[in-house]
């Protein structure tokens, strides 16, 4: 992907994000204060100078400029894009800077010319030539015509020895008439019908190292395996998975929405973090998401192939009885957010199953490199502690498989939380306090 094409996706991206600015009626610094950005920062995003490396920025603006529903997914469809392109273009940078070795000139020796050897100038006479008086009139002008014959024998030469090490490599070490089949292939061989019938195997490639294709019975010339029918090397069939995966295992349905379980005291657990430090907080604490996760899956082909998702699956690892520990919430007071919900997991079913929720169609689905494709998928319980994963099946061509998506390598994890000790950290607040229903 040119420069481009990386420039347009950003462009694009960064139209998107002026308009949403521009509707909200904040300034910069504004915007900056609340994301906790320098107001420069969101100034290059929203003129297409920069482009995050990482969404939650552009998903913590978005929703405060209260974008629609819609409006998110395509803030996030152009930022992959557009990261994408940019990363196409670093590799190409790369590739130019560092650069394949230069090709080497033909007629250029491979090796230094010998130390030794005196040097002649181009007015010396070749040393296998017939000297010339000064007085003779071909000595004061070159002889191409010697040289090309010598040029040709040469190559006589190298044909015919490069031909008699071809046929010793086919004969028998022990046959008898190697004598005489050296000396046939000096002369040329000579293809026989009944040499191109034999079933005996035939050498699948010529002198020079590139495959030949041998005559099939019918006369049309028949690709040995592994090649093409024009003599080429078959392209390797492609392997693994074909597109690309990003998970967020604690994607928010706004700011305040989540709750989490800890076994801790509250003097004893940190702050609640922020939608783009959850995962650090998680492990921190050792937490487990309250009643509800709102898993984020986004998929992206690595190539011009179009990948179908055939289906999406939900498997529980282990179930059992919600844990005793304590429930705090992300915040308070943070008002309507921007619910995306996508597909819909009740883990407290026997069998489990991702339903498409609020009008979404269901699978299947096709993506590509530049047509990626977001799954929200928001499980909840109300009365167990669930461990469970996604699987996602996929076909490309002739290819399939299944595609397994958790939380870096362990299963997701979410417990309910009825009855248990709940608290909040208020805005401005230092330490939780009790939370007050309502």
């Amino acid at each position: 992907m040119g420069t481009a094409d990386s420039t347009g996706e950003a462009e694009r991206l960064a139209a998107l994000l002026s308009t949403l600015k521009e509707r909200s009626g904040l300034s910069y610094g504004a915007l900056g204060k609340r994301l906790h950005l320098s107001a420069s920062t969101l100034h290059r995003y929203c003129n297409g100078d920069a482009v995050p490396a990482d969404f939650a920025p552009l998903s913590r603006f978005a929703r405060l400029c209260r974008a629609t529903p819609e409006e998110l997914v395509e803030v996030h469809r152009r930022w992959i894009l557009a990261d994408a392109a940019r990363e196409q273009r670093g590799k190409g940078a790369g590739g130019t800077a560092g650069g394949a070795a230069p090709a080497v000139d033909p007629g250029t020796p491979a090796d230094p010319p010998d130390a030794d050897a005196t040097p002649k100038s181009p007015d010396t006479p070749d040393t296998q030539e017939t000297q010339e008086t000064p007085d003779s009139p071909s000595a004061s002008r070159p002889r191409p015509r010697r040289r090309l014959i010598l040029a040709a024998t040469a190559g006589v030469i190298a044909v015919a020895a490069t031909a008699a090490l071809l046929v010793g490599r086919l004969v028998d070490d022990g046959a008898e008439a190697g004598a005489g089949q050296a000396a046939g292939a000096a002369r040329g061989p000579v293809a026989s019908p009944e040499a191109a019938e034999s079933p005996s195997p035939s050498p699948s490639g010529s002198a020079s190292g590139k495959p030949s294709a041998s005559p099939s019975p019918s006369g049309t010339p028949g690709a040995s395996p592994g090649s093409t029918a024009e003599g080429k090397p078959a392209a390797p069939a492609p392997t693994g998975v074909p597109f690309h995966a990003s998970v967020r295992a604690h994607a928010w349905e706004n700011q305040c929405s989540q709750r989490y379980l800890v076994d801790r005291e509250p003097d004893a657990v940190r702050p609640p973090p922020v939608e783009q430090d959850a995962p650090a907080w998680v492990a921190a604490m050792g937490a487990v998401s309250a009643d509800e996760q709102v898993v984020e899956v986004t998929l992206q082909g690595k190539g011009s192939e179009t990948v179908v998702l055939q289906a999406l699956h939900v498997r529980v690892v282990r179930t059992g009885e919600p844990l005793p520990w304590t429930d705090y919430g992300t915040g308070v007071g943070c008002g309507g957010g921007v619910a995306l919900r996508t597909f819909d997991v009740d883990l407290d079913q026997g069998s489990p199953a991702a339903r498409a929720a609020e009008g979404q169609r269901p699978f299947p689905y096709k993506i590509s490199e530049s047509d990626p494709e977001m799954f929200r998928v928001t499980a909840h319980t109300g009365g167990r502690d669930v461990s469970w994963y996604l699987e996602v099946e996929w076909s490309s061509g002739e290819r399939q498989g299944v595609f397994r998506v958790d939380d870096r390598g362990r299963p997701f994890r979410t417990s309910a939380s009825a009855g248990r000790p709940a608290y909040d950290y208020p805005p401005g607040a230092s330490e939780w306090s009790e939370h007050q229903p309502g």
